[in-house]
Protein backbone atom coordinates (compact mmCIF):
# COMPACT_ATOMS: atom_id res chain seq x y z
CA UNK A 1 0.00 0.00 0.00
CA UNK A 2 2.81 2.50 0.45
CA UNK A 3 3.65 2.16 -3.31
CA UNK A 4 0.07 3.10 -4.33
CA UNK A 5 0.44 6.29 -1.78
CA UNK A 6 3.58 7.28 -2.93
CA UNK A 7 2.85 7.12 -6.63
CA UNK A 8 -0.70 9.12 -6.31
CA UNK A 9 1.13 11.89 -4.33
CA UNK A 10 3.86 11.77 -6.93
CA UNK A 11 1.00 12.44 -9.36
CA UNK A 12 -1.02 15.06 -7.51
CA UNK A 13 0.74 18.21 -8.85
CA UNK A 14 0.54 17.00 -12.31
CA UNK A 15 -3.20 15.92 -11.93
CA UNK A 16 -4.20 19.68 -10.24
CA UNK A 17 -2.52 21.20 -13.20
CA UNK A 18 -4.62 19.04 -15.88
CA UNK A 19 -7.83 19.21 -13.66
CA UNK A 20 -7.22 23.00 -13.41
CA UNK A 21 -6.64 22.80 -17.59
CA UNK A 22 -10.04 20.66 -18.00
CA UNK A 23 -12.03 23.45 -15.84
CA UNK A 24 -10.68 26.66 -17.66
CA UNK A 25 -11.34 25.08 -21.02
CA UNK A 26 -14.96 24.12 -20.04
CA UNK A 27 -16.20 27.38 -18.18
CA UNK A 28 -18.98 28.67 -19.44
CA UNK A 29 -20.60 32.61 -18.69
CA UNK A 30 -24.47 33.14 -18.42
CA UNK A 31 -26.42 32.40 -21.39
CA UNK A 32 -27.42 35.89 -22.41
CA UNK A 33 -29.95 35.01 -25.40
CA UNK A 34 -32.08 32.25 -22.92
CA UNK A 35 -32.15 36.29 -20.13
CA UNK A 36 -33.14 37.75 -22.85
CA UNK A 37 -36.07 35.61 -24.09
CA UNK A 38 -36.97 35.70 -20.49
CA UNK A 39 -37.13 39.02 -20.05
CA UNK A 40 -39.30 39.44 -23.43
CA UNK A 41 -41.33 37.03 -22.14
CA UNK A 42 -41.76 39.34 -19.27
CA UNK A 43 -42.30 42.20 -21.22
CA UNK A 44 -45.09 40.73 -23.23
CA UNK A 45 -46.99 39.85 -19.58
CA UNK A 46 -46.34 43.50 -18.44
CA UNK A 47 -50.08 45.16 -18.92
CA UNK A 48 -49.72 48.25 -20.69
CA UNK A 49 -50.75 50.63 -18.12
CA UNK A 50 -47.13 50.03 -16.21
CA UNK A 51 -45.15 52.15 -18.76
CA UNK A 52 -42.60 52.85 -16.26
CA UNK A 53 -41.66 49.21 -15.77
CA UNK A 54 -42.65 48.25 -19.58
CA UNK A 55 -39.69 51.10 -20.48
CA UNK A 56 -37.11 50.40 -17.98
CA UNK A 57 -37.71 46.27 -19.01
CA UNK A 58 -36.60 47.55 -22.12
CA UNK A 59 -33.74 49.69 -21.62
CA UNK A 60 -32.44 46.21 -19.83
CA UNK A 61 -33.12 44.54 -22.62
CA UNK A 62 -31.16 46.75 -24.85
CA UNK A 63 -28.18 46.78 -22.91
CA UNK A 64 -28.05 42.85 -22.87
CA UNK A 65 -28.67 43.06 -26.52
CA UNK A 66 -25.71 45.40 -27.30
CA UNK A 67 -23.22 43.26 -24.64
CA UNK A 68 -24.32 40.26 -26.42
CA UNK A 69 -23.27 42.14 -30.13
CA UNK A 70 -20.10 43.25 -28.05
CA UNK A 71 -19.40 39.85 -26.95
CA UNK A 72 -19.74 38.76 -30.41
CA UNK A 73 -17.22 41.21 -31.36
CA UNK A 74 -14.69 40.49 -28.76
CA UNK A 75 -14.83 36.63 -29.29
CA UNK A 76 -14.29 37.33 -33.28
CA UNK A 77 -11.11 39.27 -32.72
CA UNK A 78 -9.87 36.97 -30.31
CA UNK A 79 -10.27 34.45 -32.82
CA UNK A 80 -8.46 36.13 -35.60
CA UNK A 81 -5.69 37.01 -33.34
CA UNK A 82 -5.92 33.28 -31.93
CA UNK A 83 -5.38 32.07 -35.28
CA UNK A 84 -3.27 34.74 -36.70
CA UNK A 85 -0.42 33.49 -33.97
CA UNK A 86 2.48 32.14 -35.96
CA UNK A 87 5.02 31.64 -32.71
CA UNK A 88 7.89 34.19 -31.45
CA UNK A 89 10.63 34.88 -28.73
CA UNK A 90 8.17 33.50 -26.40
CA UNK A 91 8.29 29.98 -27.33
CA UNK A 92 12.17 30.00 -27.48
CA UNK A 93 11.73 31.44 -23.87
CA UNK A 94 9.37 28.63 -23.05
CA UNK A 95 11.83 25.99 -24.50
CA UNK A 96 14.82 27.18 -22.69
CA UNK A 97 12.87 27.61 -19.37
CA UNK A 98 12.00 24.09 -19.62
CA UNK A 99 15.01 22.39 -20.31
CA UNK A 100 16.33 24.63 -17.61
CA UNK A 101 13.64 23.30 -14.68
CA UNK A 102 14.60 19.42 -16.04
CA UNK A 103 17.95 19.71 -15.49
CA UNK A 104 17.07 21.76 -12.18
CA UNK A 105 14.47 18.84 -11.64
CA UNK A 106 17.57 15.94 -12.37
CA UNK A 107 19.99 17.19 -9.45
CA UNK A 108 16.92 16.82 -7.01
CA UNK A 109 17.40 13.82 -4.70
CA UNK A 110 16.20 10.61 -6.82
CA UNK A 111 14.66 9.49 -3.70
CA UNK A 112 11.70 11.83 -3.61
CA UNK A 113 8.53 9.61 -4.38
CA UNK A 114 7.60 12.14 -7.24
CA UNK A 115 10.49 12.42 -8.85
CA UNK A 116 10.52 10.13 -12.16
CA UNK A 117 7.06 10.90 -12.67
CA UNK A 118 8.15 15.16 -12.65
CA UNK A 119 10.69 14.26 -14.60
CA UNK A 120 8.96 11.98 -17.50
CA UNK A 121 6.30 15.27 -17.38
CA UNK A 122 9.46 17.68 -17.85
CA UNK A 123 10.73 15.57 -20.76
CA UNK A 124 7.30 15.54 -22.54
CA UNK A 125 7.10 19.47 -22.11
CA UNK A 126 10.28 20.33 -23.26
CA UNK A 127 9.75 18.04 -26.64
CA UNK A 128 6.58 19.87 -26.83
CA UNK A 129 8.05 23.31 -26.49
CA UNK A 130 10.62 22.14 -28.86
CA UNK A 131 8.21 21.83 -31.35
CA UNK A 132 6.53 25.30 -31.04
CA UNK A 133 9.98 26.79 -30.94
CA UNK A 134 10.84 25.07 -33.81
CA UNK A 135 7.85 25.88 -36.09
CA UNK A 136 8.63 29.53 -34.82
CA UNK A 137 11.77 29.37 -36.19
CA UNK A 138 11.12 27.74 -39.41
CA UNK A 139 8.47 30.35 -40.56
CA UNK A 140 11.19 33.16 -39.27
CA UNK A 141 13.59 31.67 -41.53
CA UNK A 142 11.17 30.76 -44.69
CA UNK A 143 9.67 34.72 -44.29
CA UNK A 144 13.08 35.94 -44.71
CA UNK A 145 14.45 34.45 -47.08
CA UNK A 146 11.14 34.89 -49.42
CA UNK A 147 11.51 38.45 -48.10
CA UNK A 148 15.43 38.65 -48.69
CA UNK A 149 14.63 36.58 -52.84
CA UNK A 150 11.92 39.90 -53.26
Amino acid sequence: MPGFAELALAGAPIAGGALLGVVAGNFRGPDVRALIKQDMDLLERLPPEQSERRAELQRVIDIRVDDLIAAVDKNRSLLELAQSYRGNWRDIVVFICAVLFTIVWWNVSHSRANWLVMFVVMIVVSVAAAVYAGRGIVRAITSFTRHRDQ
